[in-house]
């Protein structure tokens, strides 16, 4: 009987994981990895969940860890003007280095998680994360940073799984978070509080004050510290113009924040830093993919060129509210076969050859044009 350890969070797309892999004669552990504030509620949720489930199941205390690194990599990025995704450092630095810390302790091969993703093999024998079926929960951006290493040990069920087929499989067999609300994007931020109000609240720091600006350096205001505003934004800048004016920019060095009409917001080139390649190992001049610049970008066209140590990146149609900070990140359809046997009797056998799109990979959106 295999081992496989399941990253038990709490919520129900984990906990039903945890169920279809032990109903498949699975030895499952449940690991919670407690890393901020609400973690005792979440583990608490998960411990119920594995009582219910009949696995067994333990808690990790990561909080000055995820401190340490995620939550400081956070509150920094929007000090510089940045607009982080947490997600994406987190999942390869503390979820997956973690279970897989546990698993290798416990003398299990594989960790799995309820993500809405596949892990599968290309013809090229590269492993890459394939889009859910579910074009709605589909979480393959916030996961292009995992290694060869990292996904050939790592199982996902639920790719093939709406997220209602999911709730009910939880409600059947009697899971108290059948109906329990999905996460924030910011796990950490407690219900209610802004991002702006954490960082100010747990850091410690006071944003100063600084100057709105127009397109050509005009000063048009005060604004109330770059903490408060993210590019594309347009309610809440205490300004009022005589038609919609929007955060075109921040500007950290001068602490200005560049207001322009919306028009001014579309840009078809974006450059980025630090490619961690997935499908292909690293980028050519003039590779094609369908691109994503956040997690909720409907994604578009680009041609990849490599300048200078970064990627400039040329959308066929300009694209709104390039944000500095989030990830740019390739796809590319592929023919591929699901690699894990524990898939094996559900929605994707093993073995068998299909069509979709995959992760190519992705790097950071930097603010200027790389040198």
């Amino acid at each position: 009987m295999e081992k496989v350890v399941v990253g038990l969070s709490g919520g129900v797309d984990s906990a039903v994981t945890a169920y279809l892999l032990k109903k498949m004669g699975y030895e499952i552990t449940g690991v919670t990895l407690c890393m901020h504030e609400g973690a005792a509620k979440e583990a608490e949720d998960a411990r119920a969940a594995a009582e219910c489930i009949g696995i067994s199941h333990y808690s990790i205390d990561l909080s000055e860890r995820f401190r340490g690194k995620i939550i400081r990599y956070f509150t920094e990025s929007y000090q510089q003007g940045e607009t982080p995704n947490p997600c994406i450092v987190c999942n390869p630095e503390m979820k997956w280095s973690t279970l897989l810390y546990e698993a290798d302790a416990l003398g299990a091969e594989r960790i799995a998680t309820g993500h809405y993703a596949g892990v599968v093999r290309l013809e090229n024998g590269r492993l890459a994360i394939r889009c859910a079926a579910s074009v709605a929960k589909d979480q393959a951006y916030v996961l292009y940073g995992l290694t060869q290493e990292q996904l050939s040990r790592t199982v996902m069920p639920l790719a093939a799984y709406e997220k209602e087929e999911v709730r009910k499989i939880a409600a059947e067999i009697g899971l108290l978070t059948a109906e329990k609300a999905d996460s924030m994007e910011v796990c950490f931020l407690p219900e209610g509080e802004s991002y702006t109000d954490y960082i100010i609240r747990t850091e410690g720091v006071q944003p100063p004050c600084g100057n709105f600006v127009d397109e050509n350096g005009r000063v048009l205001g005060t604004h109330q510290g770059l903490l408060h505003y993210t590019v594309g934004q347009r309610k809440g800048l205490g300004i009022a113009f005589g038609e919609p004016y929007y955060v075109k920019e921040l500007r950290p060095e001068e602490n200005e924040v560049v207001l322009a009409g919306n028009a001014a917001l579309f840009d078809d080139t974006v450059y980025a830093e630090g490619f961690h390649g997935m499908a292909v190992e690293q980028i050519e001049d003039g590779m094609r993919f369908f691109a994503k610049i956040r997690y909720s970008h409907k994604g578009a066209m680009c041609t990849v060129y490599r300048e200078g140590d970064g990627l400039r990146c040329v959308f066929d149609e300009p694209q709104r509210a390039v944000a500095p900070g989030q990830a740019v990140v390739f796809y590319k359809e592929e023919t591929f076969s699901y690699t894990e046997p524990v898939l094996q009797g559900m929605r994707q056998g093993s073995g068998i050859e299909q069509r979709g799109y995959v992760v190519a990979g992705g790097a950071i959106i930097r603010r200027r044009r790389l040198s």
